[in-house]
């Protein structure tokens, strides 16, 4: 059977209708990502994959509970940015999950020099988490401000929450160690606010 023209322009309509429809009902958003938001998303998978493996490694060097409690909540954020990764049909750069592998040659670089320093001493390595919860803040308020997509600021919301009550945690432990340490992404001022809040 033939269509005249007409009818089949209403089709095509109907059909592209439906399958934005279907788009909607998949994502939650109407529209596609741009690049910043695409980027943010895979540069987040691996960062909290590499506070994970971080935590992971000098958990069972230095065998202390801190780290291998917060390295599983760890799991949990990069699971979360890995739905969002899926939902938007974004390649996931996690190719192998095993501990210190990454896509990243930046995040790469920087998990071993992060193990490094946390090796010479239980400080050191109480700084190393102190520092990655540092730069996970500073790099979450930033990809934020980059997206309107309500489900990407609601899951960056709460591995931002997550991040600064591990900062929390590491600061304790230093703080009771005898160290300290001065943040180097996030101003002081938002540093003092986060150690101050409940």
């Amino acid at each position: 059977m033939k269509f005249p023209m007409k009818q089949l322009a209403v089709l095509s309509i109907l059909l592209l209708s439906l399958t934005v429809f279907a788009g909607c009902i998949d994502n939650g958003e109407t529209t596609q990502l741009g690049a910043e938001e695409i980027d943010g998303l895979v540069l987040m998978r691996e960062e909290e994959k590499l506070a994970r493996d971080v935590y992971n490694t000098l958990g069972a060097k230095w065998g202390v509970d801190i780290f291998t409690n917060i390295a599983k909540s760890e799991q949990t954020h990069t699971d979360a940015v890995k739905v969002l990764l899926d939902r938007y049909g974004i390649e996931d750069p996690v190719k192998d999950d095993a501990n210190g592998v990454f896509t990243s040659s930046e995040l790469d670089e920087l998990y071993r020099n992060l193990v490094a320093q946390g090796n010479i001493s239980l400080l050191d390595a109480l700084i190393v988490g102190a520092t990655v919860e540092d730069l996970d803040i500073k790099d979450l308020n930033e990809l934020t401000a980059q997206t309107d997509k309500s489900d990407i600021i609601s899951t960056y919301g709460r591995l931002n929450k997550g991040s600064k009550n591990h900062l929390r945690a590491f600061m304790t432990e230093i703080t009771n160690a005898g160290g300290s340490y001065t943040p180097q992404f996030i101003t002081q001022a938002e540093f003092d606010e986060i150690l101050s809040s409940g």
